[in-house]
């Protein structure tokens, strides 16, 4: 009989790699399941520089890494502005080679019997077919930014987009389930877009017809959190599998195994720990947490308006600041007002990456200015950290909305960027309504966390994955 063998292979994102090697390690909990994992040279050689990852995985011989090459030039910075060359690299480039490696039959060690590939990777299916094995979906994505990109065929048909006139604000109907929710500005940012004919929106619509060929579907969240439009999902594809929030499933695994639990780090940028000693200085829930993320860059005129805001609102802040995140400032890093120095050294800190699970969980931390990705927010969720959001592109302008609007969890702040905004929104979260915030966060925090224990509904989603591939019956 062949051995339970599974291909993961994610888009080359910090945020994407980080959550399937969550998934990897919980897989290879289960000894009886191998793994190989497929990175490309770029995000491998980084992990290799940033983490312990080599020797993390070492530990489990049913797992094994390899390195594709992305297709894209070395000098390529690979951040936001650069995911359409970064997919269509690995559409053109490193997808031949999967392809080759899943077909490849030489022992049974080598021979898949599943994939589980990212929901973009629409070459999967046929990958699939081919070989003849189970293909699962997992969008690290959140559902509701999944659901807004499979209603995008009917928002033209509709003809809600491209938009008609200038107002943002005007409410979005032909998106099932969102009715009342979603305004235009809170669709995916390619949304805005007054021409369909762009690769992003041409590729959205490719992925919703891909999506629903695969014989499952894995989702990074729990049913108290997402449970109406997982509804809507399983009516499109039956097997889905809520199985989040992956971090805190995996801390909740590695407990009832008795192995060390502590965040463990799936970074590519190095991470700066000093940033905790300066935390273990503040009082408890005073200081906001600020980034945005991995990929999101902000101009220099942006920059200065969020420093402004930050210390105008006299509040306690850890600030990271990733190299080249601020457009226009490598050149001019020493021409920042001295007031926004000297107020800086008075009440906060500036790193250039953190620990961001290790400082969500810290007591210190009372907020979270945010560009609100997925894993950032479902991380915010779980320690019960309200969150002040800031989105940048693609499903992040959906997850603010949400976190806003409809869980409650913290405020939207799209679409703006001046002093006195982000002073006023860091007032009302870090002090006006703080109280408030924190036990909304907290009653969310404590569903999520009761999902991965014994049980709950992330539990029990993960415990069918893990059967159903042991037992290859997807």
């Amino acid at each position: 009989m062949a051995v339970p063998h599974v291909f993961i292979f994610p888009l080359p994102l910090q945020g994407t790699v980080n959550c399937m090697l969550k998934l990897a390690e919980l897989l290879c909990l289960h000894q009886e399941i191998h793994i190989t994992f497929i990175n490309t040279e770029y995000i491998h050689q980084r992990l290799m520089n940033y983490t312990d990852v080599l020797v993390r995985f070492e530990k489990y011989p049913n797992f094994k890494f390899v390195t594709v090459p992305d297709g894209l030039p070395e000098d390529n910075p690979r951040n936001g502005d650069q995911i359409g060359k970064i997919i269509e690299g690995v559409e053109k480039v490193s997808s031949p080679l999967f392809r080759e490696m899943v077909m490849m039959t030489t022992t049974n060690y080598c021979t898949p019997t599943c994939l589980i590939v990212d929901g973009i990777f629409s070459f999967a299916v046929d990958i699939a077919k081919e070989a003849k094995i189970p293909l699962l979906y997992f969008d690290t994505i959140s559902p509701c930014s999944l659901w807004t990109y499979l209603a995008v065929p009917k928002l033209i048909e509709d003809g809600e987009i491209p938009f008609k006139g200038n107002d943002l604000d005007a409410l979005v109907n032909g998106v099932a389930g969102m009715e009342g929710v979603m305004r235009r500005r809170d669709l995916p940012s390619f949304c805005r877009t007054p021409d369909l004919d762009i690769p992003i929106i041409k590729l959205v619509i490719k992925q919703g017809k891909h999506i629903v060929q695969a014989q499952g579907l894995i989702f990074n969240t729990f049913e108290d959190l997402e449970g109406p439009i997982l509804s809507q999902f399983r009516a499109l594809c039956p097997n889905i599998y809520a199985i989040g929030p992956l971090h805190t499933q995996m801390k909740a695994n590695l407990s009832s195994q008795y192995l060390p639990n502590t965040p463990t780090s799936n970074s590519i940028w190095k991470e700066d720990m000093s940033c905790i000693d300066w935390l273990n200085k503040q009082p408890n829930k005073s200081v906001l947490f600020v980034s945005i993320g991995s990929l999101a860059t902000m101009s220099k005129a942006q920059f200065l308006e969020f420093w402004y805001g930050l210390v105008n609102s006299k509040t306690r802040f850890l600030w990271v600041q990733r190299p080249g995140s601020i457009i226009g400032l490598e050149d001019d890093n020493n021409n920042v007002p001295m007031e926004l120095v000297k107020s800086t050294k008075e009440r906060g800190c500036i790193i250039s990456w953190a620990p961001q699970e290790k400082v969500l969980a810290h007591p210190s931390i009372g907020g979270f200015l945010t560009h609100s990705g997925w894993n950032s927010t479902l991380e915010s969720i779980v320690e019960g950290v309200p969150m002040i959001c800031w989105p940048y592109f693609v499903d992040q302008q959906v997850n603010s909305r949400y976190v806003g609007e409809v869980w409650k969890l913290g405020i939207d702040m799209k679409d703006v960027c001046d002093r006195a905004t982000i002073e006023r929104m860091v007032i009302q979260v870090m002090d006006v309504e703080k109280i408030e915030f924190l036990e909304k966060a907290k009653h969310m925090s404590d569903l999520a966390i009761a999902s991965v224990g014994e049980g709950g509904s992330s539990y029990q989603d993960l415990d069918r994955l893990i059967e159903d591939i042991r037992l290859m019956r997807i």
